[in-house]
């Protein structure tokens, strides 16, 4: 059997969509997947792919670290760490379509799950990545997160949150070029996936650019299977185009 494109494996936001298809993908390559998730009991579907299902809430910093420590204690370092846990809409947080929609806690949330949890993830695992082997840190971003290609308006709380989180990637692939010199740093847009996240958006997506999640994971694994130091910094979409800031 040929090696697996990576060794270990972190994946947060794993028990459903595209984080659990991203791990079903990586252990049929033979990959030791960590797969993430607020609450592993009812993660049954995450526990026929991986016996290593570690509680982990990006809104609860707590957590955070003692899944690293958890992950910590049963190996010393990690190939490739995937964020993947977003919010976009959750009961009466829906995305708003004129200022006066804006809600303070609503707009507190999305930036907890979408752009904090996800950097507080960086903070906590990133010395797993500081190895002589080559590590992706990548983070699901979405193209409505850039400034220069938003021409709509509207979703501002979502728009909002992804953007925060792509400059805190960007400054996360600043500081380990200097710590974990193998260490490629990227935000990906996975495109429009069927997931329960865009369900209700779907109505004017064509139907082929409504991606099914074993294209959609296929799509990011390639990118990260494949980036090179001149990945690092950038933000790519599902088709390996870059994608402004």
């Amino acid at each position: 059997m040929s090696e697996p494109t990576f060794r270990t494996a972190l994946i947060q936001g794993a028990s459903r969509g595209i984080g659990l298809e991203l791990a079903r993908q990586l252990a049929a390559d033979g990959t030791r997947v960590f797969g993430t998730c607020r609450q592993p009991s009812t993660a049954g579907p995450l526990r026929q792919v991986t016996p290593d299902v570690i509680r982990l809430d990006v809104e609860d910093e707590g957590t955070i670290a003692e899944a690293t420590e958890a992950i910590g204690k049963q190996t010393d370092s990690l190939d490739l760490v995937m964020n993947v846990a977003g919010l976009l809409h959750d009961g009466e947080l829906q995305p708003e379509k004129r200022l006066q929609d804006l809600e303070h806690e609503h707009l507190e949330r999305l930036f907890r799950v979408n752009a904090i949890g996800p950097a507080l993830v960086a903070k906590h695992v990133h010395r797993l990545l500081r190895h002589d082997r080559r590590a992706v840190l990548a983070n699901l971003s979405a193209r409505v997160g850039s400034i220069e290609d938003n021409g709509l308006g509207g979703w501002y709380g979502y728009r909002a949150s992804k953007a925060a989180q792509n400059m805190l990637t960007r400054t996360i692939a600043i500081e380990l070029k200097r710590k974990a010199k193998k260490a490629i740093v990227l935000a990906l847009h996975p495109g429009t996936v069927d997931t329960d996240l865009s369900k209700p958006f779907q109505g004017n997506v064509p139907e082929d650019e409504l991606f099914d999640v074993e294209r959609a994971a296929e799509q990011l694994l390639t990118i990260v299977g494949k980036a090179d130091e001149s990945y690092h910094g950038t933000f790519r979409a599902w088709d390996d185009t870059p994608i402004p800031w």
